[in-house]
C-alpha cells in the first residue's frame, strides 16, 4: 500500500490548488476580452446591441446627467486615473504596513493599463460619433472601466471586506454608464473593459496570496 503523503506536503498541494483556479479563471478573462474585442472587429456592421444603446442613451441626455459623468470620466482616466489614483492607493498601502499589498496593486495596474493600450492599439475600433469630449484612439477596451475594475477586484482581495465588493461592483457600473453616456464608448467596449480588468487583477493575485494573508494577519 503508498504511504499517506505527510501535513506539509498536503498543505502545499492544497495552496497549489488554490493558487491554480486563480491563474486559470483570470486567464480566461483576458482571453475573453481579447476575443470579444476581435469578434466586434470582424463583424462591425453587425452590432445591433451597441447601436441600440447608444441611441437609447443619446436620448435620454440631459445637463443633469453631464456634471456626474465628467467627474467619473476625471476620476477613472488620464492622468489622474491612471497614475495618480493607482500610486496614491500603493503609498497609503505602504504606509499602513501593507507592502506586498501595494506591490500587488502596482502590478495589477500596470498590466491592466498596458493590455487595455495594446487591444486598443491592435484592434483600432472606432468611437461613437456621438462623443462629447476629447478621447485617444481606440474605443476598445475602455480604459476607464478597466481601471475601475482592476483597482475594484484588487482592494477587494487585499481588504477582504463584504463592503468592498459592493462598493467596487457600483464603481465599475457607475463607470461604464459614464463612459457610455459621454459616447466616449460603446457598451461592448465596457463590457471588454470589465473583464480585462477583472481577469488581470485575479489572474496577479494567485502568485501574491499568501503573502498578502501572511502580511493581513501579522500584527
Amino acid at each position: 500500500m503508498p504511504s499517506k503523503p505527510p501535513e506539509s506536503s498536503k498543505l502545499k498541494i492544497s495552496k497549489k490548488a488554490t493558487r491554480f483556479w486563480p491563474v486559470v479563471s483570470g486567464a480566461v478573462a483576458v482571453v475573453l476580452a481579447a476575443a470579444l474585442g476581435l469578434i466586434i472587429t470582424l463583424r462591425e456592421s453587425s452590432n445591433f446591441i451597441d447601436a441600440e444603446w447608444m441611441a437609447e442613451i443619446v436620448e435620454h441626455r440631459s445637463p443633469l446627467w453631464d456634471a456626474p459623468a465628467l467627474v467619473m470620466s476625471f476620476l477613472g482616466g488620464g492622468w489622474f486615473g491612471v497614475f495618480v489614483l493607482p500610486l496614491a492607493i500603493a503609498v497609503a498601502l505602504a504606509l499602513t504596513k501593507r507592502k506586498w499589498a501595494a506591490i500587488y496593486f502596482l502590478a495589477a495596474s500596470v498590466g491592466s493599463a498596458g493590455l487595455v493600450q495594446l487591444l486598443k492599439k491592435t484592434l483600432g475600433r472606432a468611437r461613437p460619433d456621438e462623443i462629447l469630449i476629447h478621447a485617444d484612439f481606440g474605443s476598445f477596451p475602455s480604459g476607464h472601466v478597466a481601471n475601475a475594475a482592476t483597482i475594484a477586484v484588487a482592494l477587494a482581495f487585499i481588504l477582504r471586506r463584504v463592503w468592498v465588493w459592493f462598493a467596487g461592483a457600483a464603481w465599475v457600473i457607475l463607470m461604464a454608464l459614464s463612459r457610455t453616456y459621454l459616447g466616449a464608448h460603446w457598451l461592448s467596449d465596457t463590457v471588454g473593459g470589465a473583464l480585462l480588468g477583472i481577469g488581470v487583477a485575479v489572474l496577479l493575485w494567485a502568485p501574491f496570496a499568501r503573502r498578502l494573508e501572511a502580511e493581513d494577519a501579522s500584527p
